[in-house]
């Protein structure tokens, strides 16, 4: 367990990452509440901007608390090969020995949720990465009829498959993969056996998951209940945020409603 009495000047188990790309509205919301919960903890926080070039790079440059790395790409990139690299930059520099993950659309409001995912990692030494499949919270009856419906499609692409009929490929219908809108790994572990986020064309930490678990390292899964009950994520709104959707598509609106409620709980606060 973390012991709370630790000076804080002397005993930074974790470090915090996040990588901005043109979303200078929830980027200021994300690191105003990281502020306000571990300012005081000196908890290093990394932001990466990925050459935005906009306010919310101007924005960053004014925050005297952040390590700031502003990246730019020779050439442009896909969007998650952007974000791996810009997450390796973090991990070469990084001395913690754990790193959180969490983007710009992740709004923590109980800074336990910190403690709570690394004591899982301290309490198991071959624990390598603790997090969630999931990135939202459906509640119960949402997620069994997502389940059940990808269950139903993957076994009937494979029988159609079976009998000679054109079908799509089967996709998995069950989540493995951990989520990085906040997402604990261990550098350390990471290091030691050199790996690293953004492995191939894939998500990143997809590969670095299927890596480490053959080595015999464990994924820490935790449920959206217990997760979403520290914090908020909007899904997809760093893809939003960016202009990425139209504006008629549903998590655009779904974005820009959280974002209306979360300025309206800011100025009764």
């Amino acid at each position: 367990m973390i012991n709370p009495g630790f000076p804080a000047e002397s005993f930074k188990p974790f470090s915090i990452v996040i990588v901005n790309y043109k979303t200078p509205e929830i980027t200021k919301i994300c690191l105003d509440l990281l502020h306000q919960h571990l300012g005081s903890d000196n908890v290093p926080i990394w932001v990466v901007d990925n050459n935005s070039a906009d306010e919310s790079t101007d924005y960053l440059r004014t925050l005297d608390w952040i390590n700031l790395i502003e990246r730019s790409a020779p050439e442009p990139e896909p969007g998650h090969i952007a974000h791996g690299k810009a997450l390796d930059l973090v991990l070469q520099q990084v001395e913690t020995d754990y790193l959180f993950l969490m983007h710009t659309d992740t709004f923590v409001f109980d800074k336990n949720v910190f403690p709570m995912m690394l004591n899982k990692c301290l309490n198991n030494p071959k624990a390598v990465a603790v997090g969630c499949v999931e990135q939202i919270n459906r509640g119960t009856a949402r997620t069994l009829w997502r389940f059940s419906s990808r269950l139903f499609k993957h076994h009937y692409r494979h029988l159609k498959i079976s009998m000679g009929l054109r079908s799509r490929e089967p996709k998995p219908y069950r989540e493995v993969y951990l989520k990085s809108f906040c997402t604990l790994w261990n550098c350390k572990l990471i290091k030691q056996n050199n790996m690293h986020f953004s492995m191939d064309e894939r998500v990143p930490g997809y590969t670095l998951q299927d890596r480490m678990t053959e080595l015999g390292y464990v994924v820490e899964m935790l449920s959206p209940r217990k997760i979403f009950s520290y914090l908020d994520h909007i899904q997809a709104g760093t893809v939003a945020a960016a202009g990425g959707y139209d504006k008629t598509h549903r998590r655009t609106k779904m974005y820009n409603n959280i974002l209306k409620r979360l300025n309206k709980d800011d100025r009764k606060s």
